[in-house]
């Protein structure tokens, strides 16, 4: 998400208030929203900030079943853009965020400033942001998974939205991205244009490995798509320590992110059952990817598509339970 979001990312790109990474708000706009999913008991209310990308979405799917089927949990879904969900933190409106990439800059604010969050572990998943390519177009031209060969083919990429240069795309405006300094730092002639949400920027890859189209773009895992089409990675200068540290400077790949989970203070001090469960949530990759698919591809519900996850899994929503 996606960067998503991303770890000690410099460069965030701003929309109004917005400075997330992975995501707006879950259907592409600025505005929030929120869902109650029922239930009732000791639990009370639970308020479950959604990010806008279908991974975080089946994070948010299965941890809202299980507060709510097994813990008798209110589960408000609130549909909100990073930085607004972490906003939430101190008036209460925000009791977690479940899938957090990074963002040093909103913990020192929100964690070490105002202290009205706190961290609850990490989810389990691995997040990797990168420039990738359809598998087409990695098998007939090899040499272009290597970054400085991507000027030889940057004519093949242009677009009527690029300016005469080669097109990079970008997925909702909203993400944290470095993709603008990368390419001014390592010289490169082409243009970041954004496809404007996460499912515009797969389609544009779907389109591109069916019908031999030449794109590249921003990409992420985990992530359910890479099971449809298997999109290869550029390689990049080699992430270092302090390489993504000013963000205009940003020459260097973006680093492998362990996503952890961020939870209100009040709310971790509030003894509730569904902060036992949202520290205790930890699964994996292919998890997500498999709840993902089931929302995104198989067109279920997220109350659906988390029932048949959970049902399928019940050594692991134990363990969250305990």
């Amino acid at each position: 998400m996606a960067r998503h979001w991303r770890a000690g990312a410099a460069g965030l790109a701003v929309l109004g208030l917005t400075l997330t990474a992975c995501g707006g708000a879950k259907v592409g706009d600025t505005s929030s929203g929120s869902d109650n999913a029922g239930g009732s008991g000791k639990c009370g209310a639970f308020n479950l900030a959604v990010n806008p990308w279908v991974g975080y979405e089946a994070d948010a799917a299965v941890v809202a079943y299980v507060a709510q089927h097994k813990l008798g949990c209110t589960v408000n879904k609130k549909n909100l853009k990073e930085e607004i969900a972490w906003q939430g933190f101190g008036t209460g409106e925000v009791d977690t965020v479940l899938e957090n990439w990074g963002h040093d800059d909103l913990k020192k604010k929100y964690i070490s400033g105002q202290k009205t969050a706190q961290e609850a572990g990490q989810t389990g998943n691995k997040g990797i942001i990168g420039w990738y390519v359809p598998p087409w177009l990695a098998k007939a031209h090899p040499d272009i998974l290597d970054w400085k060969n991507l000027n030889k083919y940057a004519a093949n990429f242009k677009t009527s939205e690029s300016g005469g240069k080669g097109q990079l795309l970008d997925g909702d405006p909203s993400y944290v991205t470095n993709d603008a300094a990368l390419v001014k730092n390592l010289k490169l002639n082409f243009k970041v244009v954004y496809a404007g949400s996460e499912t515009a920027l797969i389609q544009s890859f779907r389109d591109a490995e069916k019908n031999k189209k030449w794109v590249i773009g921003y990409f992420y895992e985990p992530q359910w798509f890479l099971s449809e089409v298997p999109l290869k990675k550029v390689s990049l200068p080699k992430y270092t320590t302090g390489c993504d540290a000013v963000a205009e400077k940003i020459a260097c790949d973006y680093p492998v992110y362990d996503l952890d989970k961020i939870v209100s203070t009040k709310f971790a001090k509030s003894g509730s059952p569904a902060y036992k469960l949202v520290k205790n949530f930890n699964w994996t990759n292919d998890d997500q990817n498999t709840v993902a698919k089931y929302i995104a591809q198989d067109k279920m519900t997220d109350d659906a598509a988390a029932k048949k996850w959970v049902d399928a899994n019940k050594d692991k929503v134990d363990a969250w339970l305990k």
